[in-house]
């Protein structure tokens, strides 16, 4: 499928044989951002070469491995190699079964726009991630395009992991330069999702609640504003020593009553027994002069 696409893109495209290395080979601790991403270093002549043959932009190639025929698609990141050679990242190292110094193909082409990839994660440490999805859109900005059944490498909080591309749609190689990819993810290799536990069957049945007799609820008698309030007749079951509490609700203009003793129920007028108002002997500041 993809030569279908070279073919269709120029008569002679670009096609050349380089000595293959890993990018940590060539860049050592400076490049480790590289080793993660999807794109290779190329000689500056390869560069030349895309020049003269008028190849459209973004630069996407195909990188095969005659011996154990196996493919896979990447970007370009630089021309600064020695000549000759050509620099990968390691996890694609391992997708094509390369060895140190060994020769692949590489040509020029043009892949789909993709719209829908689905992967697999290899560890079920994954899934540990707070957001995938928004760590793998960060990842995949260093990537040109992915192809159906390569394992890619991200890092992420200093470790290291591997995804597999189980689906690509339009195509199974796909460029994701400036395209709305959605992503899906499988159930990662040796997930074991959580047991349901039953919850503990209780042996023993609970003890009975057990009521106070002589507690009775909402027993005592309420109070509403703005009604009159109805007389308590000797007959009523309330205790003969509540001592009623409240406003005179059977005030009247121009009566004006004393009170002394505090009223009780049952106990008759209310009023203490023996109880007579303003007994006594009166004084009075000024007295008259006698004659």
């Amino acid at each position: 499928m993809f030569s279908q696409l070279f073919n269709s893109m120029a008569d002679i495209p670009f096609e050349h044989d380089y000595k293959c290395y890993p990018v940590s080979f060539m860049a050592g601790e400076n490049r480790k951002d590289v080793d993660t991403g999807g794109k290779i270093i190329m000689p500056p002549s390869a560069l030349d070469a895309v020049t003269r043959l008028n190849i459209p932009y973004p630069l996407l190639f195909s990188l095969r491995n005659p011996v154990a025929d196996r493919t896979t698609h990447c970007g370009v990141l630089e021309f600064v190699a020695e000549e000759g050679r050509i620099y990968i990242p390691y996890w694609m190292f391992r997708n094509l079964c390369l060895q140190e110094g060994q020769r692949v193909t590489v040509k020029s082409g043009n892949l789909p726009k993709g719209d829908f990839v689905k992967f697999q994660p290899q560890s079920p440490e994954f899934i540990d991630i707070h957001n995938p999805k928004a760590v793998l859109e960060r990842v995949l900005r260093k990537f040109a395009c992915l192809t159906k059944g390569d394992t890619i490498s991200l890092n992420y909080n200093n470790h290291e992991y591997e995804l597999c591309v189980l689906e690509c749609k339009p195509a199974d190689a796909i460029s994701i330069i400036e395209c709305d990819l959605n992503v899906d993810f499988a159930e990662p290799i040796g997930y074991v999702p959580p047991t349901k536990q039953r919850a503990p069957v209780e042996e023993d049945e609970p003890a009975p609640l057990v009521v106070d007799s002589a507690f009775s609820a909402f027993a005592g008698q309420g109070n509403v504003l703005g009604r009159r309030k109805k007389k308590i007749t000797t007959d009523s079951a309330v205790s003969p020593n509540v001592i009623i509490r409240g406003p005179d609700l059977d005030f009247k203009i121009g009566k004006i009553v004393f009170t002394r003793a505090i009223p009780v129920v049952g106990g008759g007028d209310g009023f203490e027994a023996g109880f007579e108002a303003f007994t006594g002997s009166g004084n009075t500041i000024k007295q008259k002069r006698k004659k």
